[in-house]
């Protein structure tokens, strides 16, 4: 009986995922065909997992469902072919893979087919990196190698008491203990790893992936993802300049019907990732934070305006995306500068390499605003004009350039006394670090009343909606 439910879990979260009534099953008949250590006398049905395609929303989506029940939902050779099979067809109509995982690893009775089988997967997943998006929710186990499949798509989700997600298991680490740290739990997974798009009830993350599959095309030849838009194009944006800190704020304000989906929402929280929709268009946002507010205005995070390692690192798995699926990119920018200490030390020259490069590199339309500091480098890196932005606005009360004025001013007249600093302080604000500085000289585009963002952003996508832009030939940058 408990194998029953159990069973059926598998196909109740296909059932939950998709419209009503759309799912077709493909390959319910296959069982596994090895008879090593008397597998023939093991019941596998599906060979553990159940696959197929149906539509999400109208939308046509291909669909893998492991089933614990059957030999703990081990991946064997059959297993991982029709898991590879459905991402052949996928790859052919242009339609999006979803999987829901849920698996004890490998098949040891199967052995090298097993292995085989499931190299074959990432061959298949490597493949469709970019032509199709990958989606991943784990509700069980996902352990080993099988750790490396959510880590080889676009978004992850995880199931919030049970989901399991490891290369070694806790306990195999040395010094190490599930119940001293438990490196395999969502929180440490979303928080610290930095895989995970979103943590959830099994309901929750359903209704994620339906939100998230509405948003972004089905493949990398449609141009981008609509839908009728009832929102004012020229609805003012009263008090957003209050939400400079928090910028997932601000970007729920600018959106239409102020939806926003954000990405890992709790990893490197200094940088905020996601998607909105501009006049029923969906853009890609990045914007840097200060300060996380709670739904009760409390402040649960705060952060001193610094690039970090993580931070660019999170934003430009995100540019990538965006650039491969044809979605346009906007950018909130805040930033004082790069983080100071031995960490990134370590990680912040190669993160921010990669940030500026996913900027550069992305040929979709890019549209900055600066809603306050964009100081030194970190500001190059936050998609300034100069790596390729193609339209730069700023609020009257953003500042542009090398650092603080103040900070400017001590240095250039070092030993002066209060009043001359005072004094230098104001003339290199006005002359080096305002936003009128920075547009006179080409800069910045236009300075715009942050109650007209909306407008103005909207104004810049629908500009630049047939931009083209070639690169240099290569096979594939090395960065």
């Amino acid at each position: 009986m408990g194998n029953m439910a159990t069973e059926s879990a598998a196909s109740v979260r296909v059932t939950d995922l998709l419209d009503a009534g759309s799912f077709v099953e493909i390959g319910g008949a296959v069982t596994a065909r090895n008879t090593d250590f008397n597998m023939q006398e093991k019941e596998t049905p599906a060979d553990g997992v159940i696959t197929g395609y149906g539509v999400i929303d109208g939308n046509l989506v291909y669909v893998y469902s492991q089933d614990v029940s059957v030999l703990n939902g081990a991946v064997g050779e059959m297993h991982a072919r029709k898991i590879a099979n459905i991402y052949d067809m996928a790859m052919k109509m242009g339609a999006p893979v979803i999987g829901l995982v849920d698996c004890a690893g490998l098949r040891l009775q199967e052995a090298t087919d097993a292995l085989h089988a499931f190299g074959n997967l990432y061959l298949k997943q490597t493949m469709a990196s970019g032509v199709i998006p990958q989606i991943t929710a784990i509700f069980g186990t996902c352990g080993g190698g099988l750790s490396v499949v959510p880590a080889l798509t676009d978004f992850t989700f995880m199931e919030a008491e049970k989901a399991k997600l490891f290369v070694n298991s806790p306990n195999a680490l040395p010094g190490n203990n599930i119940s001293k740290l438990d490196t395999s739990c969502a929180k440490y997974q979303s928080e610290e790893a930095g895989l995970v798009d979103a943590v959830g009830t099994q309901e929750e993350i359903l209704a994620n992936i339906r939100a998230l599959v509405c948003m972004i095309p089905g493949n990398n030849e449609e141009n981008g993802s609509y839908e009728d838009c009832q929102d004012s194009l020229n609805r003012l944006l009263d008090g957003i300049e209050n939400a400079v800190e928090d910028t997932s704020i601000a970007l729920s304000m600018i959106a239409d019907d102020n939806v926003f989906f954000e990405t890992k929402r709790d990893y490197a929280k200094d940088m905020v990732t996601g998607f909105i929709r501009l006049n029923g268009m969906t853009i890609g946002a990045v914007a840097n934070r200060t300060k996380v507010y709670n739904e009760e205005s409390e402040v649960t995070a705060q952060f001193d305006g610094s690039l970090s390692a993580d931070g660019a690192k999170k934003a430009a798995e995100f540019v990538n995306f965006c650039d491969a699926f044809n979605i346009p990119v906007l950018t909130l920018t805040n930033v004082t500068g790069f983080a100071a200490c031995e960490y990134e030390e370590k990680n912040l020259a190669r993160e921010a390499a990669k940030l500026t490069y996913a900027f550069a590199n992305a040929t979709v339309p890019k549209v900055n605003v600066v809603i306050g500091k964009a100081f030194g480098s970190a500001y190059v890196t936050m998609n300034s004009k100069s790596i390729g932005a193609d339209m730069v606005y700023a609020w009257p009360a953003a500042e542009i350039g090398m650092m603080e004025a103040n900070l400017a001013a001590k240095i250039m007249y070092a030993g002066a006394d209060a009043d001359t600093l005072k004094e230098k302080t104001a003339e290199y604000r006005e002359l080096q670090s305002s936003p009128l500085s920075a547009a006179r000289r080409g800069y910045v585009d236009t300075i715009i009343e942050p109650s007209e963002t909306r407008k103005y952003v909207i104004g810049a996508f629908e500009m630049l909606f047939t931009k083209r832009e070639d690169r240099p030939m290569k096979k594939h940058g090395s960065v």
